[in-house]
């Protein structure tokens, strides 16, 4: 409750208008959080976001009385809920919400909600599903041309897509992540917020391809972040970066080998194209299966790196040309070119399943493998990760500890 204090003063110092008391921190805290953000902040909004589907009338009564000023719904609530809830909501003074979240057919619920008088309708995203890619313009565009009352839209939105937001019809916009777990709150509430009052145009604004987007969302995170957000798996065991302060992402090219046999793993920087990742399983700590010239040879063809499982050598002549290796030792020894291997199949390297076009992170924490089909999922969570933790780090630099940010005692799970 205590952080929820600090942002919301931070959010508004910004520009918002409103405060959304978040389903999680209702449920957290209940209807206190509800009394603590309308006691600190009266003349602002409060949104109390109830995602209530049944008692309608006793939750918006609860909230109301708690000092929200608009309570909301589920759009998957049965029509008797929000009709009750909308004549509780007349007896108390406030405004009634409701969220499409997960809402088979929105345009057409949208018609109906309408026609049952609520005050706004949510189009919203949720966290797990823009993970996924789910963008909520698209629909905002659709049920802003059937319906004649206020739309709200939530989900992952920034100071660039609340502009587009806008220009699709918007009346409120709801931002989250991208501001809460900003590391300067104010800030990213203002960049929102002239976004707002002087939107850009669509046409100015352009996305990346995904693939790019993938690849460029790696770059900015870390390791851990990563790992973090793949619930702790991923990370390759027993490799470490043969330079430090170098950052390697790119897609693999998966090389088995036999001890000492360096053919293969020579043969495949042919294989591989620009921003490619070499992941060689060679199966010998004491035999190098590659070198100097290899690694020239990558920098020919704009590799962006080489994970090995097994030894590396040339080191000195490597640290010059800066190219991010990861491998399990440096010998001086190497073995002979004799043919044995495959190229892009799935290996097993550093204790983890890679494949041909998997994603390879490498800083120097160590190398994460990503597979490719939940690779934009797990870059847009491993993002998220690093949010909380920028906004956690601003607040231990504040004079606190990480328990006291975290209250891990309150927290702990209950024994």
């Amino acid at each position: 409750m205590d952080r929820a204090l600090k942002i919301a003063k931070e959010a508004v110092e910004g520009g918002a208008d409103w405060i959304e008391v978040g389903t999680p921190l209702i449920k957290s805290e209940g209807m206190n959080a509800v009394r603590a953000l309308k006691r600190e902040f009266p003349n602002r909004t409060i949104v109390a976001d109830m995602k209530t589907v049944d008692t309608g009338s006793l939750e918006v009564e609860m909230a109301a009385k708690a000092g929200a000023g608009v309570v909301m719904l589920l759009g998957t609530a049965d029509d008797s809920t929000i009709i009750e809830s909308i004549r509780t909501a007349h007896q108390y003074g406030v405004k009634i919400m409701i969220d499409l979240i997960s809402v088979p057919d929105p345009v057409q619920r949208s018609i109906e909600l309408a026609e049952l008088d609520v005050d706004y309708i949510n189009v919203h995203t949720g966290i797990d599903q823009q993970m996924v890619g789910v963008d909520p313009i698209n629909t905002l565009k659709q049920i802003c041309k059937e319906v004649d009352i206020p739309i709200a839209v939530a989900g992952g939105l920034d100071h660039r897509s609340a502009s587009s937001a806008v220009n699709s019809g918007a009346s409120v916009i709801i931002v989250g992540g991208n501001i809460i777990r900003s590391d300067n709150v104010t800030r990213s509430a203002s960049l929102v917020r002239a976004s707002i009052d002087s939107p850009i145009l669509d046409s100015e604004l352009k996305r990346p391809s995904l693939e790019k987007e993938i690849i460029e969302i790696f770059t900015e995170v870390s390791t851990p972040n990563i790992s973090d957000a793949m619930h702790r798996k991923g990370a390759m065991v027993g490799l470490n970066p043969m330079l430090k302060g170098v950052k390697m992402v790119g897609t693999a090219v998966t090389v088995k080998t036999m001890e000492g046999d360096w053919a293969k793993t020579v043969e495949a920087i042919d294989t591989a194209k620009k921003g490619n990742v070499l992941v060689i399983y060679n199966g010998s700590s004491d035999i190098a299966c590659w070198g100097g010239l290899a690694t020239l040879s990558c920098i020919n063809k704009e590799i962006s790196g080489v994970v090995i499982d097994g030894a590396v050598r040339d080191i000195d002549e490597i640290v010059k040309m800066n190219l991010p290796i990861f491998a399990k030792n440096c010998v001086p020894n190497a073995g002979d070119p004799k043919g044995f291997g495959e190229i892009n199949v799935e290996i097993v390297c550093g204790h983890q399943n890679v494949k041909h076009g998997d994603y390879i992170v490498g800083d120097d924490n160590g190398v994460v493998v990503i597979p490719k089909e939940i690779a934009y999922e797990v870059a847009r969570r491993a993002k998220e990760v690093e949010k909380t933790e920028k906004r956690i780090y601003d607040e231990i630099s504040k004079g606190n500890t990480l328990s006291q940010v975290l209250e891990l005692e309150k927290w702990e799970k209950y024994r």
